[in-house]
């Protein structure tokens, strides 16, 4: 059985919205006020997440962000994402041309508790907002992971809003990590509602701290 696993991008204010700066709300791609040692640390963290995936789960405008740009470059993590499978969450894409692609196009909830009985192992989500507050809504994320940039944004879409998360969710923290000298990475497992009591003790054995 599959596991959805969430990796955003997101400033310290929970900001995740255009961090590359190539939708006309950010002034500038966040990785461009990094320093050289973290951007290419940063770039090694996202090539090692992509590494790990079985299969890309994206909503249409994330998928057709990815698919305007990644058949078109080279190099490790272009090869990756253009070789993996990846399945669109869609009522009105029909023909995507992303090589290995496949239109989820019923109900997100049976759409994707299928897609995690087909696959074996983690099913990625970048980017996709509007799809991860679905699935998160649904219990169907299993982990989520947040790659932490040192900028205060101000405004902007969050990773979570009230529409989004309607409920408190519990998740519990299982790793943490420094990515060059000015980024997190943090992970939590998410608990499923209704279990929010569950001890901690199986997450605090595999914890690390770096």
């Amino acid at each position: 059985m599959g596991t959805i696993v969430v990796f955003e991008n997101v400033s310290l204010d929970g900001v995740t919205q255009d961090p590359t700066g190539e939708e006309g709300f950010g002034r500038d791609d966040w990785r461009a006020r990094l320093a050289p040692g973290d951007r290419a640390a940063w770039a090694e963290l996202i090539l090692d997440d992509a590494s790990r995936a079985k299969a890309l789960l994206l909503g249409r405008r994330s998928y057709e962000f990815f698919a305007a740009r990644y058949p078109h470059r080279s190099g490790a993590l272009a090869d990756r994402l253009n070789g993996l499978p990846k399945y669109v969450v869609s009522a009105t894409l029909t023909d995507p041309a992303w090589n290995n692609a496949t239109v989820l196009a019923g109900g997100v909830v049976d759409e994707v508790s299928a897609l995690r009985e087909k696959v074996d192992g983690e099913i990625r989500v970048y980017a996709s907002s509007h799809l991860v507050h679905t699935l998160m809504e649904h219990d169907l994320v299993d982990e989520l992971r947040l790659a932490v940039f040192p900028l205060v944004m101000g405004a902007g879409d969050r990773v979570f809003d009230q529409k989004g998360v309607p409920d408190p969710r519990t998740l519990r923290l299982v790793d943490t990590r420094r990515v060059g000298d000015g980024l997190a990475h943090l992970t939590y497992r998410c608990v499923p509602s209704g279990n929010a009591t569950a001890t901690a003790s199986a997450d605090r054995t595999g914890r690390r701290r770096g």
